[in-house]
């Protein structure tokens, strides 16, 4: 019954890093590190970047969804303008009107 992690009677388990064997961990050994670091850095990059990715289809999502709502507040602005002007439109011929009939007694 040999389990994961559970030393052996010629190398028992410590968690002491000065007396943990080298050739089980890699990290204590004094080997420069390997050649091809610019693949672990793209590598790492291309992980971020992966990470990042929902955050910045948020933000574009969020962008389109201003640009939608601004749209919208510019047509309701348009219309009640449009309306506003009809009003007016109408009241000025009333007044017009009402200036004829005066006049005209």
């Amino acid at each position: 019954m040999n389990t994961p992690g559970a030393g052996t009677i010629d190398r028992p388990v410590t968690r002491d890093p000065k007396k943990q064997d080298p050739t089980m961990n890699p990290s204590f050994t004094g080997t420069p590190a390997p050649a091809n670091s610019g693949a672990l850095e793209s590598r790492q990059n291309r992980n971020l970047e992966m990470q990042l990715m929902p955050e910045d289809l948020a933000r574009a999502h969020m962008h389109e969804r201003l640009q939608e709502a601004e749209s919208e507040r510019r047509a309701h602005r348009l219309a009640a303008a449009r309306r506003m002007q009809r009003r007016a439109e109408r009241a000025s011929l009333r007044a017009r009107r009402a200036l004829a009939i005066a006049v005209m007694q």
